[in-house]
């Protein structure tokens, strides 16, 4: 065991980190882990259910649940940056009351209003103006559930960590940042089970009143956990005051671009940053297009825009293939159970090697899995290729997860304090955007049993198939390209020749 660890329940290191010296003991950082944890529970039973919820308000059809994602996708790419801006903005205990009031009193609402849809489920025929409010109610609440989940992972994530962090080894930070990243899979795993046990044995309508009655016994715990971990910090109360000192300094004194941003930046990157910032409202990514992470940033972005994981569509396109439900429900445990892994491997392979090239090896380490998915189009046993797809994508979370993790630690190491939240702001604004275009497939791909317009069947999944590896493709090109033009090189080649020679 390494200095500077503690050995947690189950044989875990967890990293003892502190403010200044040895202000943050190890309750301090589990109250971090606990309150993260129920933040995370409540959103991902949410993201789970709501699915579920459109298919029963709507039967026989995606529309609803493609709107939805569509409706919450649109508002965090659109209101993404504000968000980034305000938590920059405000102060941190600012931020964590609104974020943890908004998303409470969001998820409360939806769940109020989705068990009113399926209670009274003639409402569409009777009474159709209502029946519209509750569903634009329900869209509304999520929207705003997912804009403050956004602001608390900003606030987490890309704040809090880092500040913790600072002044220790980069270990610290990456495992940190595993840690969260595996409480957050684990309820990504374990959330739907609950629900789809209650929404089986129970009733649809109680896993909504149970949503809403998680947020309720919750929040007030939320706030004193994190707050708790505010007060045992002190650097979390300087960061603040630190960044604004930097802000002022720069509005009094600009300096030159190069030399505040690095002096490799590319002039066509200042030439945009500079005309993004005469647009209302596009100030945060002017000021996101003049970082040195972008490239990264929007690799990963455009792994959002793809049909490979155990979503709607693929889900979808499984069932009405004929693959048993739980065999998707099993393979999509297995898919979170893999991404767990990752989260765990992550800090080791970090120790071999940069965090930069952890990036490289891991977005060509999915990239390969996904091979499996597209063999499975030329695969005619329909089963086999499925079983073919849910490997291939269950297997390539172990690349996708390390890439995450890789590229949210390059931007807390290379993203100035003063930039930071707005920068977290951008990237989630910019992942959704790519998100948004999943589900507008999801939209013309309402029905793919009756076809849309006689231009889908099922089969033609792997059309979806294919233009998702296209774009992986790309994102893995775009990383490879921001590596070489970093180092100026993508292997030692010496040291390869020096060793074939040997």
């Amino acid at each position: 065991m390494e200095a500077g660890e503690w050995v947690g329940s189950g044989g875990h290191l967890v990293p003892l980190l502190d403010g200044h010296g040895s202000d943050l003991d190890a309750s301090l950082l589990r109250r971090l882990y606990v309150g993260h944890f129920l933040a995370r529970w409540g959103a991902r039973m949410w993201d789970f259910s709501v699915g579920l919820y459109m298919i029963r308000i709507w039967p026989d059809s995606l529309l609803f649940a493609a709107v939805y994602g569509v409706v919450e996708c649109s508002s965090v790419a659109v209101f993404g940056p504000m968000v980034g801006t305000l938590v920059d903005r405000l102060t941190y205990l600012q931020v964590l009351g609104l974020w943890l009031l908004v998303q409470s009193l969001s998820f409360i609402v939806a769940g109020v209003s989705v068990t009113a849809l399926l209670v009274f489920d003639d409402l569409k025929d009777k009474s159709f103006p209502v029946f519209v409010l509750l569903v634009s109610v329900t869209n509304v609440s999520g929207a705003l559930a997912a804009l403050s989940t956004l602001a608390g992972t900003i606030l987490i994530e890309r704040e809090w960590v880092v500040v913790i962090c600072s002044g220790h080894p980069a270990a610290a930070l990456s495992k940190t940042n595993s840690v969260l990243r595996r409480i957050d899979l684990s309820c990504k795993l374990l959330a739907p089970v609950l629900s789809g046990f209650v929404i089986s044995f129970v009733s649809t309508q109680a896993s909504a009143v149970a949503l809403a009655l998680w947020n309720v016994a919750s929040v007030g715990l939320q706030y004193w956990l994190f707050f708790s971990v505010y007060n045992g910090v002190p650097a979390l109360g300087e960061n603040v005051q630190l960044r604004r000192k930097s802000a002022a300094s720069e509005i009094v004194a600009p300096a030159n671009e190069k030399q505040r941003y690095g002096e490799e930046m590319s002039d066509w990157r200042v030439g945009v940053a500079n005309y993004l910032s005469i647009l209302p409202c596009w100030d945060s990514w002017a000021v996101y297009m003049r970082q040195d992470v972008m490239l990264p940033g929007v690799a990963l972005a455009i792994l959002y825009f793809n049909v490979l994981s155990f979503g709607t569509l693929m889900t979808a396109t499984l069932d009405w293939n004929g693959i048993p439900a739980y065999l998707i429900s099993l393979a999509r445990g297995f898919s979170a159970i893999v991404g767990i892994a990752a989260t765990l491997l992550y800090p080791v392979v970090h120790s071999w090697v940069s965090t930069l090239r952890t990036g490289l090896w891991s977005i060509w380490i999915q990239w390969c899995f996904l091979l499996l998915c597209v063999g499975s189009i030329w695969v005619s046993d329909g089963v086999a290729s499925a079983w073919m797809l849910m490997a291939g994508v269950a297997a390539s979370r172990l690349g996708l997860w390390m890439f995450d993790l890789a590229v949210m630690q390059m931007m807390q190491d290379n993203v100035r304090d003063s930039d930071r939240c707005v920068v977290g702001g951008v990237q989630n604004s910019l992942q959704s955007i790519f998100d948004l275009l999943t589900y507008i497939i999801g939209i013309i791909i309402s029905d793919p049993r009756t076809t849309i317009l006689n231009v889908y069947d099922p089969q033609d999944f792997s059309l979806l198939i294919a233009m998702s590896f296209f774009l992986v493709t790309c994102a893995a090109l775009i990383y490879t390209l921001h590596v070489y033009l970093l180092r100026k090189h993508l292997f030692h080649l010496d040291k390869i020749i020096a060793k074939l020679e040997w």
